[in-house]
């Protein structure tokens, strides 16, 4: 007798298999409501603090669904499950196989580099060879009218061509990959951290975040390509370490040990670290930036292996990108965006001016993350329909490229051709000149870098600057967040580079003979140093990689100071870029200290109660009832013996799994155990109760859970300060922390989101 209904009368009746099927650790509590009981838990055993009405993720493939609540964010499994299942594969395991899962290792991350870099010669082309027809195109026109006074046409012309490439990135990003918008180092770090982001690692939102990065930077939006391909890094990373593609259904025997979360986090750092070395060609600085920004968890063998891939990553593209340019074999200038070589020096009376540009990057840092923040807050409350968010992210592109064309109206500055390296467009000037404003708008803005930092001492006047630069700001603080995918990266070093190069020319005004005062470069680049590091707030990877993009370590010293001093000043302020767009989604992330005054707070006060337990001989019908009960929805459950005394830790999805299997002792030998291969083929979407079919007689059989469930998980006396909990969360990378008397009985659970709300409300 089918009593699905009886076992689960509050999941979902959707019969769409991928409905059903949900994506990383256990998510079939998604179907579960969660009622308003005060301090009642939900997903990953999380207390709601009484919060009524709140509905948890329907499934990982419900695209209209997203987090809205940090109750909707689940954690991800990064401890291992030391059960006897995983004694015995380990105990069978020859030397010869562990060289070969060693080896296997080293061969993803090989191909996670290689295949990082082509994506980025993909991207970097297809950006190439847009702008220059959209170029061509608008010149044309521009050519044609400008004589004729009908300047409105090319105007016209270009505002379709952009509006038109960006409503293409807006409508993948809103109706197939929500996840795809912006960045994507906010998700990523969030995953790294232990958060489970639905669809953060999916095929689609690769699709999505490679075609609407195109789409974007092409379409004249104020956005980079260097920070998503931080993202899309990560994702081929987490494609590729698994052997399998889920959305194709395709299942190939290779990689099948590291399906699971501790393992997949590993190469999804990676990823993100090759993504990095793409875009700056910047190997060191990609693995610092992974350890800096991204991972919370980290080792010797691990930074040997994604140095390899960065590696791997940066000059694969520049090998492609050589022979693109024709000039094959030429490695010397690997990465998206080339800054080109930095050969002056600096002098030591320089350095306070270098220190008061940091405090400036602070000081602009801090002000766009707060107009960005204001935006973004509006944005969320009233821009909530995908229609809306279409229409404003075509709105932002006539606006930019209005303001982009009107700004070569108001600009009167023209120089001689051959001095500028980018764009010999005339538009008002005379014949044999060039417009420099358009030098700036018509080309990517990784070009536009470029001159800011290269060309020669009198090629901008001041008051082309200021008149680029201050409408660019607020244009790049609409920009970001919006849902397109979008990296902020090149906006904040264009507007630093520009300010920057302000600050040269005056210096240069000062004392015009000086040869100190000749070399605008360095402010350029200083400028960019400072505005991007008060933007981001990192230090350590952000020298590294401003280094290596220069090509030049004797700038290691002023870059240093003002990053950290640009970092010092925003902090006063506010918050980081990411870190903002992190809180404001309300992800339950640890950082990387506990709160502050925390120490006299003990585990019974953080952890949630009561907690539900299982037994190590359970009847199948109470298993029914614990899962389909709606304030059960737990991802993991202590088990006890019958004296009420902790015998270990059993996930949910692994309950799941034995219930589908009918392991039930009435009906199967001591012998007839189930292997690991079966639960690494579930992984990652697991299957919800709803497809689970058990009779009544079914009912009334009993399952051993013993050889199943973690017999050592990390446990916690009650008596326990929040810093000691908070520090095994962060090192360990953990999921449950479960709380035992001095009877060794089970008080209570602490997760991530009981130590994230104290370091956040405190006792409130």
């Amino acid at each position: 007798m089918d009593t699905r209904g009886d076992l689960s009368p509050l999941l979902s009746n959707d019969e769409d298999d991928e409905v059903m099927i949900s994506s990383i650790g256990n998510h079939s509590e998604a179907s579960c409501r969660f009622l308003s009981t005060p301090n009642r838990r939900t997903s990953d055993g999380l207390f709601e603090n009484g919060d009524s009405g709140i509905e948890a993720l329907v499934s990982d493939t419900d695209e209209s669904v997203r987090p809205k609540k940090t109750a909707d964010y689940e954690a991800l499994d990064y401890d291992t499950i030391e059960n006897e299942l995983y004694y015995a594969e380990e105990t069978k395991m020859s030397h010869r196989q562990w060289k070969c899962i060693q080896i296997q290792r080293w061969l993803i991350c090989v191909l996670i580099g290689i295949t990082t870099g082509l994506v980025a010669v993909i991207i970097n082309i297809s950006i190439i060879q847009l702008t220059e027809l959209k170029m061509k195109i608008v010149t044309q026109a521009i050519e044609k009218c400008v004589k004729s006074a009908c300047l409105y046409q090319p105007l016209l012309i270009w505002i379709t061509i952009n509006a038109g490439l960006v409503m293409i990135a807006a409508l993948l990003t809103v109706f197939v990959a929500p996840v795809a918008a912006g960045s994507g180092i906010p998700q990523i770090k969030c995953f790294l951290n232990g958060v489970k982001v639905p669809n953060v690692v999916r095929l689609k939102t690769f699709f999505t975040k490679v075609v609407g990065i195109i789409a974007s930077v092409s379409g004249g939006l104020a956005v980079g390509k260097e920070g998503p391909m931080i993202h899309a890094g990560a994702v081929l990373a987490a494609g590729i370490s698994q052997g399998r593609s889920i959305t194709f259904k395709l299942t190939f025997p290779l990689f099948e040990y590291f399906r699971n979360d501790r393992e997949k986090r590993d190469f999804v750092c990676a990823g993100a670290a090759a993504g990095v070395a793409a875009a700056f060609g910047a190997p060191v600085g990609g693995v610092l930036f992974s350890l800096e920004e991204a991972s919370s968890f980290w080792n010797q063998a691990l930074t040997w292996r994604i140095f390899l891939c960065s590696i791997l990553s940066s000059y694969s593209l520049n090998f492609f990108m050589s022979l693109y340019h024709h000039h094959g074999g030429d490695l010397a200038y690997p990465g998206l965006i080339n800054f080109g070589k930095f050969e002056g020096t600096y002098e030591g009376f320089e350095l306070p001016i270098f220190f008061f540009m940091g405090v400036i990057g602070g000081l602009l840092g801090a002000l766009f993350n707060a107009i960005n923040h204001k935006i973004t807050i509006f944005r969320n409350k009233y821009v909530t329909i995908r229609f809306l968010k279409v229409v404003e992210v075509i709105i932002v592109s006539v606006v930019s490229a209005t303001i982009a064309f009107m700004m070569m109206f108001l600009s009167a500055q023209c120089n001689p051709l051959g001095q500028d390296i980018n764009v010999d467009l005339q538009f008002l000037c005379e014949d044999g000149q060039y417009n420099t404003m358009a030098s700036l708008f018509f080309t990517p803005p990784e070009d536009s870098v470029k001159s800011l930092f290269h060309d020669p001492l009198g090629s901008f006047q001041p008051l082309t600057i200021i008149i680029f630069v201050l409408p660019y700001f607020f244009v790049a603080c609409w920009t970001y967040g919006l849902q397109v995918p979008s990296g902020l990266f090149i906006p904040a070093l264009l507007i630093g580079a520009a300010w920057g190069r302000l600050i040269g020319i005056c210096m240069n005004a000062i004392c015009p003979d000086c040869l100190w005062s000749q070399d605008v470069a360095k402010y350029a680049l200083i400028g960019a140093a400072a505005q991007l590091g008060g933007t981001v707030r990192m230090t350590i990877s952000l020298t590294v990689i401003l280094i290596e993009a220069t090509g030049n370590i004797s700038y290691s010293l002023p870059l240093m100071t003002v990053l950290m001093i640009a970092k010092w000043v925003g902090d006063f302020f506010n918050q980081g870029i990411y870190d903002k767009h992190v809180h404001l989604a309300k992800v339950p992330i640890l950082e990387w200290e506990p709160p502050p005054l925390s120490i006299n707070i003990h585990a019974r006060e953080v952890m949630g109660t009561p907690a539900v337990t299982v037994r190590e001989v359970c009847l199948v019908k109470d298993i029914c009832r614990v899962l389909s009960d709606p304030h059960n929805c737990h991802s993991g459950y202590p088990v006890t013996n019958e004296e009420g005394k902790f015998r270990g830790f059993v996930l949910r999805s692994q309950l799941l799994i034995l219930l589908k299997h009918k392991v039930f002792m009435e009906r199967s030998g001591p012998d007839d155990r189930l292997e690991l291969a079966v639960f690494r083929d579930s992984y990652p979407r697991y299957f919800p109760l709803s497809i689970v079919n058990v009779s009544e007689d079914e009912q009334r059989c009993h399952i051993d859970i013993r050889p199943y469930l973690n017999p050592a998980p990390y446990t916690i006396s009650e008596r326990a300060s929040l810093p000691r909990i908070f520090r095994l969360f962060r090192a360990l990378g953990l999921r449950h922390l479960v709380v035992v008397n001095d009877n060794f009985e089970v008080v209570g659970i602490v997760t991530r989101k009981d130590i994230w709300k104290w370091g956040h409300h405190g006792k409130s």
